[in-house]
């Protein structure tokens, strides 16, 4: 069954890094998966940077200036691979999931309690006339 992807940025936190203000040093980012009849499952995740590790050919963006889609870039440069695999195969446990929930069993050696019947109201008692 085919899962459709997508992702999105749920928070950032900042610093001063040397020379950088407000340098992006942790993401919060979420990617949802949705199957062919609608099921949706998720997975959260959190992902370090440091200017230390900015490639060479790279300059600083300054934080007003981002935008998610460079920001997601970020991120799905480092979730490739296994870590990639890891998370479409968590999103699919979630799908799986929800399509065939896990139940809480009643113990069957266990006798069920009798029914109790429901006590009978209590008439109203009589309105006096009035004067």
């Amino acid at each position: 069954m085919s899962i459709t992807y997508t992702w999105a940025v749920t928070g950032l936190k900042t610093k001063t890094e040397g020379p950088y203000q407000d340098a992006v040093v942790q993401t919060y980012w979420k990617k949802t998966g949705v199957d062919e009849d609608g099921n949706v499952g998720e997975f959260f995740g959190a992902t370090p940077f440091s200017t230390a590790n900015m490639p060479p050919d790279q300059q600083f963006v300054p934080l007003e200036q981002l935008t998610e889609e460079a920001v997601l870039d970020w991120i799905k440069a480092v979730v490739v691979g296994g870590y990639e695999e890891h998370v479409n195969l968590q999103i699919q446990k979630d799908i799986d999931s929800k399509k065939n929930p896990i139940k809480d069993a009643t113990l069957p050696w266990i006798p069920k309690p009798e029914p109790q019947p429901e006590p009978e109201p209590e008439p109203a008692p009589p309105v006096p006339p009035a004067p």
